[in-house]
């Protein structure tokens, strides 16, 4: 693991264990974040990112699912070898997680200020008026106007672009080194998008904070994002620098994300559309599991799964045709 890496998962798999049969929600995941990067976690819903982050925290429900295999190192040391005590010392101070619904994230029987010094305290400790001050401090810095009274309100009282500053500021109150942000702007309208936007990015430069930043807008990735890695059904099957990502997509199914993405340039009727879903994932198709929905596929897809190979320096994909 090089010294600027923050993060780096090795062979991951994340299985659920039902009625159906086994669930593979993430198969087989490599990534690797270094300090001040941030990755973009893209795809369909359904393919498995969010199980990825929760894989990454250890927030798997068990049962039925289960961490079978792989390797979590995070600033050098394996997640998965560590006992739950001591995840719980690095959730929410060195790893923190913005989820995707602000509103049902936070207790609506607590204010805002119970739940944001609940976390300072527990990670940081002080006097009830240092811990109040830290709180206050955090709110000014993601640009909440009178912090004092938002600490003295419910969740159900703010709107939801309020609410996703919240959750942004209770991640970084301990100022973590990797911030997983799980599709933050999918509720908001455009303009309090492009201001959580701005607000990460900041935090991104300012702080030196690495981000996994999951999404499937491939508008907002362009902004965040100096990597991407795109997923499928469990895997990844593209990986390289955002630029070649949406510049030169070399994964069809890639290149159908970027096709089925509005321009302001475009007609409506020229938008492409993936034909068929995302499988599930308890009887996934054999071989590369996009071949049913894939324009390029042949009879070689549907026998083996082609594995994630560098086809050129930085950029990685899974495909035999690419």
């Amino acid at each position: 693991m090089d010294n600027n890496d923050v993060l780096k998962t090795n062979h991951l798999r994340t299985h659920f264990f039902v009625q159906e049969g086994v669930v593979k929600a993430v198969d087989d995941v490599s990534l690797r974040i270094r300090k001040g990067e941030a990755l973009g976690l893209v795809g369909e819903s359904g393919c498995g990112k969010s199980m990825t982050a929760m894989s990454i925290l250890r927030l798997v429900p068990n049962p039925p699912g289960e961490i079978v295999s792989g390797e979590i190192h995070f600033k050098g040391r394996d997640l998965l070898k560590l006992q739950e005590k001591e995840m719980r010392q690095i959730r929410g101070k060195e790893i923190s997680m913005i989820f995707q619904e602000p509103s049902t994230s936070m207790n609506p029987a607590f204010t805002i200020g119970n739940q944001m010094t609940e976390v300072i305290k527990f990670h940081q400790g002080g006097s009830r008026q240092q811990i109040t001050d830290s709180a206050l401090n955090i709110l000014k810095a993601v640009q909440i106007p009178d912090p004092a009274r938002i600490l003295s309100q419910y969740p159900h009282e703010l709107s939801g672009g309020m609410l996703q500053r919240v959750m942004i500021a209770m991640a970084i109150s301990c100022e973590p080194d990797l911030l997983i942000c799980d599709e933050p702007t999918t509720a908001l309208d455009v303009s309090t998008q492009a201001q959580i936007i701005k607000l990460l990015s900041d935090l991104r430069e300012e702080r030196g904070t690495s981000l996994l930043f999951i999404t499937h807008d491939l508008g907002v990735l362009s902004w965040v994002c100096t990597s991407a890695a795109v997923m499928y059904a469990g895997n990844i099957v593209e990986y390289s620098d955002i630029r070649s990502i949406l510049l030169d997509p070399w994964h069809p199914y890639t290149q159908a994300l970027i096709g089925s993405t509005p321009r302001l340039d475009q007609e409506a009727s020229a938008l492409r559309v993936i034909p068929g879903q995302v499988p599930n994932l308890a009887r996934l198709p054999s071989g590369c599991k996009f071949h049913p929905r894939c324009h390029m596929a042949k009879e070689v897809c549907k026998g083996e799964s082609p594995p994630l190979e560098e086809k050129k320096e930085g950029h990685q994909v899974a495909c035999y045709f690419a």
